[in-house]
């Protein structure tokens, strides 16, 4: 049997690239700037126009385009900024339905088909995200419970807690070591690789969700 091939579009350093690569996945990552770091086959692309001209050769595809103005983690600092950033989400999905190929896509405002949370997997993060599935479905896993807060400065109080906030810098944000143990990321120690990043857990569990699913009953 054939290693599935994934298309990792936005991969960045590869967060979500080394989670399919565990699920069973031969992954190929696609970023508009280097990625010196990233771990597997990278294409330097525009990610829409690759997707356009090379998804339909994929098994599955993963999108995390991005989300600097949306995220709620930044949405603060950045929506006087919003004007510098271009909402790819809605060109993104008109492409990859267009290849046929199921995919997941991770953004902030994509569909909640399932949102996964750092402490599902015991890690120093908390990190929900949303994927937004087409062409499958699967059960969403439950949320669980936080053990406490977020460890770091708000609003000139100081709260400790079991979780690193890996954004931004400054306030008790974690350091470069503590955000590569939280995150469960070893391949790189650049920090804005780091805090774009989506843990490996996570698309380890959509990957292999995917590779044991039951045929889809509808298309979403």
């Amino acid at each position: 049997m054939n290693t599935p091939r994934l298309l990792d579009l936005f991969c960045c350093a590869g967060g979500a690239s080394m989670g399919y690569h565990r699920a069973g996945f031969n992954v190929t990552g696609v970023d508009i700037v280097p990625r010196p770091n990233y771990p597997f086959r990278f294409v330097r692309a525009d990610a829409i126009t690759y997707a356009r001209e090379h998804g339909h050769e994929y098994d599955f595809i993963h999108a995390s385009p991005p989300c600097q103005a949306k995220c709620a983690l930044t949405k603060g600092t950045n929506a006087a900024l919003s004007d510098r950033y271009t909402d790819l989400l809605p060109a993104v999905r008109v492409v990859l339905s267009a290849t046929g190929v199921p995919y997941a896509i991770e953004n902030p405002d994509a569909r909640a088909d399932v949102v996964l949370c750092g402490e599902t997997f015991d890690l120093g993060v908390i990190r929900h995200r949303k994927f937004e599935l087409s062409a499958w479905i699967t059960a969403r896993p439950a949320h669980p419970r936080h053990r406490g807060r977020v460890r770091g400065w708000r609003h000139g109080i100081y709260y400790d807690g079991p979780y690193i906030a890996a954004y931004g810098k400054g306030g008790g944000k974690g350091a470069v070591p503590e955000i590569q143990v939280a995150m469960g990321i070893d391949w790189t120690d650049v920090r804005e690789e780091l805090t774009e990043a989506i843990p490996p857990a996570y698309a380890e569990w959509v990957g292999r969700r995917f590779l044991t699913r039951q045929p889809a009953l509808f298309e979403k």
